[in-house]
């Protein structure tokens, strides 16, 4: 299945890193949090990717045009710049095959998405996320949950961890203390959506068309969304202290998110 990444947003309360590079490819593990999510997918199989580019999105193409020279070692002929040599293996490369398109700068989500319908071609259901998430999501569980159920539209459901810890008391008395409970009550939108190309049917290329607006709320209002529930991992990385977050984990080999060997 294609795999619809969304890399356009501004990223704004991470300005820290987003001032210089589209938020997609700011680093985790010395490796952008794209490349994360795109290897969760990969480890289940699906390898098409289609990156729905805007704020500096011509950071992103070039990354993955150098991306050999970048992921690897490599003697280069300065006479001669064409002349390389990259120390690796075969097996170290990504075959991944990547759609790079250019849906604007201030187009919202539901434009970004309704653009790339050509790509999509004639498959009947393709995946779609955010370029900020990783999770640990069995993917091909998600599908299977989606077909299963029969709707338009599968959204991941997450608890995610509050900022605050969490307090029982008894009397003046703490009986225990929780400093990143998961939330215990509701579940948001953690991205990792499945989608019938009837989606397209409720989208606009109008750069005012968001997803999670009029498009969700009315396969809602008409009974077809389901909610695939996720008790494992998950983490946006939304702010400064995500982002440091995310990074302590993976450098501390502590990744929840690293599903693949």
């Amino acid at each position: 299945m294609k795999v619809v990444i969304l890399c356009g947003g501004q990223g704004t309360r991470l300005k820290e890193e987003t001032e210089y590079r589209p938020k997609p490819l700011v680093p985790v593990g010395g490796m952008p949090i794209l490349w994360h999510i795109m290897k969760t997918y990969s480890h289940f199989g699906h390898k098409d990717f289609i990156l729905c580019l805007g704020y500096k999105g011509d950071m992103i193409k070039d990354y993955f045009l150098k991306f050999e020279e970048l992921s690897n070692d490599f003697t280069l002929s300065l006479r001669s710049k064409s002349e390389r040599i990259i120390h690796h293996s075969k097996a170290n490369l990504e075959d991944w095959n990547i759609t790079f398109i250019n849906t604007g700068q201030k187009a919202m989500t539901g434009s970004r998405v309704a653009q790339v319908k050509p790509y999509i071609g004639n498959d009947k259901e393709f995946l779609l996320t955010y370029g900020d998430g990783v999770a640990n999501i069995d993917i091909n569980a998600l599908i299977a949950f989606h077909r299963s159920h029969g709707k338009i539209a599968t959204m991941t459901g997450v608890r995610p961890p509050s900022r605050f810890g969490e307090l029982s008391v008894h009397d003046t008395l703490v009986t225990t203390f929780n400093e990143k409970p998961s939330v215990s009550e509701g579940f948001i939108n953690g991205g990792f959506f499945v989608f019938k190309r009837e989606l397209f049917d409720y989208l606009s290329v109008d750069e005012d068309c968001t997803l999670e607006r009029e498009p969700l709320e009315t396969l809602v209002k008409k009974q077809q969304m389901a909610m695939y529930p996720l008790d494992n991992y998950w983490h946006c990385m939304d702010t400064y202290r995500d982002f440091l977050l995310l990074n302590e984990l993976w450098n501390a080999g502590k990744a929840p998110w690293k599903v693949w060997a």
